[in-house]
């Protein structure tokens, strides 16, 4: 029994071993994208966070609140197609902030930034508020959205 255990201890370990060698393994740094991501030397950026929160305006009415929220979509798309917002999407509980959902915009201006989000239909309906924040994080974050439409089978 112990001579077993120990075969299957030496296997982990061993495993553990070649998994972590891989991981050490770093990508050969590209100064071309790090540059074209606006990346600092730790790779990284200023962006601006946006917290959606519950508004002061409650739409009743379910075909015009849908209209808004096709509209809050299209323009969340258009942000996107212009490069400006690259990260949106809601929370999937309530919380005692009540935030709603998120925007992370392409900018380190909250000037710009609340430009923005004030162009959202569902904002301009008062449906939602927001917060903004200045937040540092990795330059290739923006990347991720060429290969959403490849993993996506419907739009919201």
């Amino acid at each position: 029994m112990k001579v077993k255990f120990y075969l299957v201890l030496s296997i982990l370990i061993t495993t553990f071993s070649f998994a972590q060698e891989k991981k050490k393994e770093k990508a050969k740094f590209n100064q071309e994208l790090a540059t074209s991501l606006g990346a600092d030397q730790y790779g990284m950026k200023a962006y601006t966070i946006v917290m959606l929160t519950t508004g002061n305006t409650k739409i009743d009415d379910k075909t015009k609140m849908s209209e808004v929220m096709k509209g809050h979509m299209a323009n969340i798309g258009r942000l996107a197609d212009e490069e400006k917002i690259i990260v949106a999407g809601p929370f999937l509980e309530k919380n005692k902030e009540n935030y709603r959902g998120m925007f992370i915009f392409n900018t380190k201006s909250k000037e710009e930034a609340e430009q923005w989000v004030k162009t959202d239909p569902a904002v301009q309906a008062g449906v939602f508020s927001y917060e903004i924040f200045p937040w540092y994080g990795s330059a290739a974050l923006p990347l991720y959205l060429k290969h959403h439409d490849e993993i996506s089978k419907e739009n919201p």
